[in-house]
């Protein structure tokens, strides 16, 4: 799967890694593949919840803006958790941008680092990957050869497409840019100068311990806010982890799924393998994408991202 030997950077960027067995299956992992692994001390930084004060975590990211400092293939956040929105105000995006701007470097990771992504691409313009972190993917107690395939093909070649079999009640046939990630990330955003000003996007959320009705609250919020008029199609992945309640009284997952797309006004799209899941495929936010759904599923085309060749 791996076509060449890469240098990755891990960064931590949110909370600190808890599982020390799950970051030495990673390491192991990845150096047994023949990657360069550098950032090792990201990886003991501690500050109360986080991996490291708001100031370290910020300057790890700016170091790539330092020219003087070679580039690695792959920056790997090493996990999500909380902590990425306290440091956006003090990212160099000018220095990240004039550095990184059409580089063949993949940033990639997802949940909390969507604040990261996010602000990146509305204050920066740079593309950046959802896709696997260290401590949660390949640090999985089984690794997933779905998750690998797919971060694999989607770094090293300029384009791919993700053909799901996931019926659909909606068909669409749209092409915008590709943005999204974490909806309560994401959500958190609006109003804010973090906040990509995507018109005519494809957005894809996903999100994990989040009961139905609090998705509802949140996905109303990008209604309300008329982000979601603004956008071609809404693409649902995984929700994981949000129990009944006994009070919902037959409200679940697929009843408020039924209350958004009656009132956004555009194609909601489900079954996006994509969030805090083992087997989840890795997307470009920021990319030109093509989506065709229909009853067999659907069918989404990306391009116009950086790629390691």
């Amino acid at each position: 799967m791996t076509a060449h030997a890469r240098t990755i950077l891990l960064i931590a960027p949110s909370g600190y890694p808890h599982d020390p067995d799950a970051i030495t299956r990673a390491v192991e992992r990845l150096r047994a593949e023949g990657h360069r692994v550098e950032g090792i001390e990201a990886l003991a930084r501690r500050y109360q919840r986080f991996a490291g004060t708001d100031g370290e975590r910020a300057a790890e990211l700016n170091r790539l803006a330092d020219a003087s400092q070679p580039l690695p293939d792959i920056v790997l956040a090493v996990r999500g958790g909380y902590g990425a929105v306290r440091i956006l105000h003090g990212l160099d995006y000018e220095g990240l941008q004039r550095r990184l701007r059409g580089q063949p470097v993949a940033l990639v990771g997802h949940s909390d680092f969507t604040a990261i992504q996010l602000a990146l691409l509305a204050r920066a313009g740079l593309v950046t990957f959802g896709g696997p972190m260290l401590a949660s993917d390949f640090g999985a107690e089984e690794l997933s050869p779905f998750t690998m395939e797919h971060f694999w093909q989607a770094l090293s070649r300029p384009s791919f497409t993700l053909e799901v079999e996931a019926p659909q009640t909606q068909a669409a046939s749209v092409a915008g840019t590709l943005w999204g990630g974490n909806l309560a990330v994401l959500s958190s955003l609006v109003g804010t100068p973090y906040m990509p000003p995507v018109e005519g996007g494809i957005l894809f959320l996903e999100d994990v311990n989040e009961q139905p009705f609090r998705v509802e609250r949140m996905i109303y919020q990008l209604h309300l806010a008329g982000i979601l008029a603004r956008q071609q199609a809404l693409v649902l992945g995984g929700f994981s982890g949000g129990k009944a309640f006994d009070y919902d009284n037959g409200y679940d997952l697929a009843a408020m799924i039924e209350q958004v797309r009656a009132v956004v006004g555009i194609p909601v799209i489900t079954g996006l393998p994509f969030g805090h899941i083992a087997d989840m495929v890795t997307l470009p936010v920021g990319a030109r994408a093509k989506l065709d759904a229909d009853a067999n599923g659907f069918r989404l085309a990306v391009s116009g991202y950086p790629h390691l060749g």
